[in-house]
């Protein structure tokens, strides 16, 4: 339970000490913009390296050579932790917004700090609403800002269940933009916290990025079931890396 205190601590101070900090970057983004992205990236990423560290995990990283520098690509991943966003969001090169569910944008300053690095929340429920987010994400790729999601749809809190099938219309931001879509593959991450809630455990995970997938380059039939194709490839990762941790 000390590393869930702990943790709390940090976030929860995080959150507060940080309301002038957001009225800060909001004054230099005035006059810099890609400096007040930048800062608020590092800032964040740097809070979440320290929880990992407060939490003792250990992270393998594989294959982060795949991930193309330069150009604004789609990360889509299994998910079954809320160190998913973490791990992963303390990795990216560059600007990156994550597509989180509806319900986030309720949780004062949390929300705030999501806006500011591009996130975009979606309402699984609403059809046309739904669609306005995955617009917006395909303005943001063209913009040059990366985007994440997690096509299962929500946390698969069964540490023995297979990954629940990646839904199509999530991957059509890559589609609409030809972007490429960098599949990872998290091993070992429920252990972590969801395994034993509300206890934080040090475990070992593995991270793994797949070689980059361009669409376009594919043949008809796997850009028909892009989301089909791209769960497998994480599949075969995650069978490869189950006997590491």
């Amino acid at each position: 339970m000390i590393r869930f205190i702990l943790v709390v601590i940090v976030v929860v101070g995080f959150l507060i000490l940080s309301i002038p900090i957001l009225i800060l970057e909001w004054l230099i983004g005035k006059f810099a913009p890609r400096f007040r992205d930048i800062t608020s990236l590092r800032l964040v990423q740097y809070v979440f390296k320290l929880v990992m560290f407060i939490s003792g995990v250990k992270t393998t990283v594989i294959g982060e050579e795949n991930v193309p520098k330069g150009e604004a690509v789609l990360y889509v991943g299994n998910h079954r932790s809320f160190f998913d966003i973490l791990i992963t969001y303390s990795r990216c090169p560059d600007l990156t917004g994550y597509v989180a569910k509806d319900g986030m944008i309720k949780i004062p300053l949390l929300s705030h700090w999501m806006k500011r690095l591009y996130c975009l929340f979606l309402n699984r429920d609403d059809i046309k609403e739904g669609l306005k987010t995955i617009l917006k994400g395909i303005d943001q790729i063209k913009a040059g800002i990366s985007m994440c999601i997690f096509p299962e749809g929500t946390r698969n809190k069964d540490p023995k269940a297979p990954m629940r099938p990646f839904k199509e219309g999530s991957l059509k931001m890559a589609e609409k933009t030809g972007c490429a879509i960098i599949p990872m593959a998290l091993t070992n991450t429920s252990a972590i916290f969801e395994d034993q809630f509300p206890k934080i455990r040090s475990r070992h995970i593995i991270l793994e990025y797949g070689k980059p997938i361009y669409p376009k380059e594919l043949p008809k039939e796997d850009r028909k079931f892009l989301g089909a194709y791209t769960q497998n490839i994480i599949q075969e990762m995650l069978d490869k890396n189950a006997e590491l941790v």
